[in-house]
């Protein structure tokens, strides 16, 4: 399996994001290097790929399979592409703050301490579904992360499309979310037209 082993801030600095987007509270010292250098368009739009790939933790293959399924369906395609990746199993454990970046959700999920609908999951890849239950696993709530996680679980920062259940440590998803909910900085009709080339 192909790991992206670049350190966080270094990506951060060099794709010019915030490294609150991802999760990590701290910001890097160092400031990106001013160039003079001209991007080309195409450049500016592999750009807004990497974004959206180092955002949500995805490598090229499932990223562009993401965007086989976006063309598929119904609606804007750009819009249909970060929807998609909103519905990860693991980005949605990063929304109801169960995990403090989609990384931690990722290996949280992946270790079977997540739950749908009661049953066990582990593939940090599952596209969750509307009204589908999002939990911590009961055995797993004894353990000392997640113990310390309901003492100080806030869910007031859970987007309006999960309602959190501050009880069981997870939600419900109410609905999919809308492009004006989805707060990545990416330019995904960008992504749309690299593709399109």
């Amino acid at each position: 399996m192909a790991i992206d082993r670049v350190p966080a801030l270094k990506r951060c600095r060099s794709l010019g994001i915030e490294s609150a987007v991802i999760g990590l509270g701290k910001q890097s010292k160092r400031q990106p290097k001013r160039t003079n250098r001209k991007v080309s368009e195409y450049g500016t739009q592999l750009k807004e790929k990497q974004k959206a790939k180092f955002i949500y933790g995805v490598l090229e293959k499932q990223f562009r399979g993401y965007y086989d399924k976006a063309k598929k369906m119904q609606g804007v395609t750009g819009e249909n592409l970060l929807n998609l990746l909103e519905r990860r199993i693991d980005n949605v454990v990063f929304r109801l703050g169960i995990a403090a970046t989609r990384k931690q959700a990722r290996q949280i999920v992946r270790h079977g301490h997540i739950t749908i609908n009661g049953k066990r999951l582990d593939i940090p890849s599952a596209l969750v579904g509307i009204n589908d239950v999002i939990a911590v696993k009961e055995k797993s709530r004894s353990n000392e992360f997640f113990k310390a996680l309901s003492e100080n679980y806030n869910a007031l920062s859970v987007p309006a499309w999960l309602t959190a259940d501050a009880a069981n440590m997870g939600g419900t998803v109410t609905r999919f979310p809308n492009r004006d909910e989805i707060d990545v900085p990416v330019n995904e009709q960008a992504i749309v037209e690299l593709y399109s080339r």
